[in-house]
């Protein structure tokens, strides 16, 4: 897929102007702290990539950068492509412009479902080898000689003794018109492309020097903080904000449809008048019951049968003539994405114009909606996108709240400086849009083989897309796929299988979570088959295996099996579970081995883990999303849930009382990547999933108790 790239970037007071939109962004050198504003770049070839007389080369991301690795994976692409010095690479972050840096499978700038590198792996290529095009053609006239016959070398053209370097020859290049379809490398040219180039930000991120919104600072700023409803879906009803004045520090207080905003000379004291506000809440239309009546009420709806989503063959006939049937009903939490940084924004206006400050990972929607709320035109709103410190899903949501609650925030203040408005960990715990409730009803049959024959499943869980403007993009004939993804099309191949599903109501804001569906579809799906295996007499991998029906998910599972010698002797007091999973076109094998610890929990020793993900752009940031994947999943399994307690209201508020995995629980981490020469999928939630049923099976072989409720310190595992 070669998508065309504009070469009509021109300079602006601002940055690089085309049509309404900026390229501008912190300028990163490679292996450096921040640099000194470099020249005027003379040579723009497209919207991706500058090159300036000192001989630096900026690419241009359009993906949010909150961890996962685009910013090293896109620059290496156009840097292979143009045949670029890596130490002479350095990044930008694009600006909020559709029309330059949408997402080619969205249609709108984005970053989600691991999309990044798959969506760019073309476009980045092609817009380097643009350039390195123009840069020979450029070395060819200067020198009178065919461009076929000049080479490329880190950042150096070259013909026989004649040589200049990128930055030499960058004003003659801008002259050159741009090729209509550049010619790309093959694989076996690759310099960078599969090498474990050094990541653009770690540095940077080791030292500080890394810019993050809460960072910003703007002349004159006032600094606002939220407080919410107590239980969802509750409104304000009266305010006393006497004492909340009276803090030293505090400027306004104002409502918004949100909640009650503070407004101070300092975070301090925005924080400290929030704690004085006394505010009557309407909670009559809210969520008032509590997480138990809630999967009371889950568990009662999978008993029915459900909308059908996917079906083959006649699960309840086979069922009643199976030789065993197993049944078994799961209860899966709502989680919180929790990330390091809570949500932020610094919005400033002037003169008519937005410009926003904030690690946006739907940049043009997002700052359009807070102008939009503020009554600025789109076009004359600006968006600097920042750093975020990580995300899971939570930095947009379908209904795209957070901009609108920020743009609120900036509309009531209505002062002429500008507005930083940051959530506090307690907003971010308190604050909703988890990933979803889930109740899952599973049954299955074997015959006198030990074959599995039929599977019906059924599940309850709330759509956080209906009822949004996404819902016409994932909902069809109303089924939510983001609900059932992983259990519909799955890995095995079933002679008689059915899916239903129910859409369950609630005032509580639910969103995707790291890996989407397929957090909780993997858990079941994973432990169900491997307890209907076993009830078969059936190995847990060679078992899989004879079931499933994609080479490429045998492979990683063959993998696995063999980096862990699965089948051979196990250490006493221990035991191993296996895991396998397909999300977002990446294909994932988990190899886990336990003993239960001094808290009575699984203690995971080491991990296995292959993976598919097609070309291998750059393997150690494969390596580390599958090692973060696995150490996010494994943390919110055996500890992580948000309850909803008496009245509806959110029992935890901040690290003390919602449980992460601490650094000494991290495992050992093996990763396998498959090589491959496919289009690369993505590696930034495939992670997750397969790990917490590969802990849950290893579990049941060494204490013989199925998990049926997540997290694994819940006292039903007891």
């Amino acid at each position: 897929m070669n998508a065309p790239v504009s070469n009509t970037l021109v300079p602006s007071r601002r940055g690089f102007l085309q049509s309404t939109g900026l390229v501008l962004g912190l300028a990163l050198p490679m292996g450096r702290g921040l640099a000194a504003a470099a020249p005027t770049a003379p040579f723009q070839p497209n919207a991706f990539v500058k090159v300036t007389p000192d001989n630096l080369v900026t690419i241009v991301i359009k993906h949010i950068e909150f961890g996962q690795g685009p910013a090293t994976g896109l620059a290496t692409l156009a840097a292979d492509e143009m045949d670029a010095d890596w130490g002479q690479v350095r990044i930008e972050h694009a600006t909020n412009n559709d029309k330059l840096y949408a997402n080619l499978f969205f249609g709108t700038m984005a970053t989600g479902g691991s999309t990044a590198i798959a969506n760019s792996f073309m476009q980045m290529r092609s817009a380097g080898a643009t350039a390195r095009a123009m840069l020979v053609e450029a070395a060819a006239k200067r020198w009178g000689v065919p461009a076929a016959e000049v080479k490329v070398s880190k950042s150096v053209v070259s013909h026989g003794a004649k040589k200049a370097s990128f930055g030499e020859l960058a004003a003659e290049a801008a002259a050159v018109t741009p090729p209509a379809k550049p010619v790309l490398k093959t694989p076996e040219q690759w310099t960078l492309i599969g090498t474990d180039v050094p990541k653009v930000d770690s540095v940077i991120k080791s030292n500080g020097t890394a810019i993050f919104t809460l960072d910003i600072s703007r002349p004159d700023m006032v600094h606002a903080v939220i407080l919410h409803a107590p239980a969802f879906g509750g409104k304000v009803k009266t305010v006393d904000d006497a004492a909340a004045l009276a803090t030293p520090g505090v400027v306004a207080v104002k409502a918004i449809p949100q909640g009650v905003v503070v407004y101070a000379r300092d975070s301090y004291a925005a924080i400290k008048g929030r704690n004085a506000l006394k505010v009557d809440w309407d909670l009559s239309t809210a969520e008032r019951r509590s997480s138990e009546e809630l999967f009371r009420a889950y568990t009662a709806e999978v008993q029915k049968p459900g909308l059908e989503y996917e079906k083959k063959g006649d699960a309840a006939t086979a069922l009643k003539g199976a030789a065993k049937t197993l049944e078994a009903t799961y209860q899966l939490p709502y989680l919180v994405h929790a990330p390091m940084e809570p949500m932020d924004a610094v919005m400033e206006v002037k003169d008519g114009r937005l410009d926003v400050w904030m690690g946006s990972q739907f940049q043009a929607t997002e700052t359009s909606i807070i102008a939009g709320v503020l009554g600025i035109p789109p076009e004359k709103a600006v968006l600097h996108q920042q750093y975020a410190g990580g995300s899971f899903g939570r930095r947009t949501t379908s209904d795209m709240a957070f901009p609108a609650e920020a743009g609120a925030v900036a509309k009531a203040w209505g002062g002429a400086s500008p507005v930083k408005f940051f959530w506090t960990r307690e907003n971010d715990i308190r604050g909703g849009y988890y990933r979803p409730m889930v109740v899952h009803k599973l049954t299955g049959g074997i015959d006198a083989k030990g074959d599995i024959i039929a599977w019906d499943q059924v599940i309850a869980g709330q759509s956080f897309v209906i009822g949004t403007a996404m819902e016409k993009m994932i909902v069809k004939d109303g089924k939510d796929s983001t609900l059932t993804e992983g259990a519909t099309e799955g890995s095995y191949d079933f002679a008689n299988f059915r899916v239903g599903a129910h859409v369950m109501k609630s005032p509580v804001t639910t969103n995707w979570w790291r890996s989407v569906g397929h957090t909780h579809t993997a858990y079941v799906v994973e432990t169900f088959v491997d307890e209907l295996l076993a009830l078969g007499g059936k190995d847990a991998v060679e078992g899989r295996i004879a079931l499933m029906k994609d080479a490429r998910e045998k492979a990683v599972l063959t993998r696995v099996a063999e980096m862990a010698k699965w089948g051979g002797p196990v250490p006493e007091g221990r035991a191993r579970g296996v895991a396998t999973h397909k999300a977002f076109n990446t294909y994932v094998a988990q190899v886990v081995e336990i003993s239960k610890g001094a808290d009575g929990l699984p203690k995971v020793h080491k991990v296995w883990c292959a993976v598919d993900c097609g070309v291998a752009v750059n393997p150690n940031v494969i390596r580390a999303q599958m090692e973060g994947g696995i150490g996010f999943a494994l943390g919110h399994a055996l500890y992580a849930e948000l309850v909803l307690g008496k009245g509806g209201t959110v029992a935890q508020g901040n690290f003390d009382t919602y449980r992460s995995l601490r650094i000494g629980e991290m495992p050992e981490v093996e990763v396998a990547i498959i090589a491959s020469t496919t289009a690369p999928t993505g590696v930034g939630e495939p992670g997750v999933p397969p790990l917490a049923p590969a802990v849950a099976n290893a579990w049941r072989k060494l204490t013989g108790k199925a998990v049926r409720r997540l997290p694994f310190a819940h006292g039903d595992n007891a």
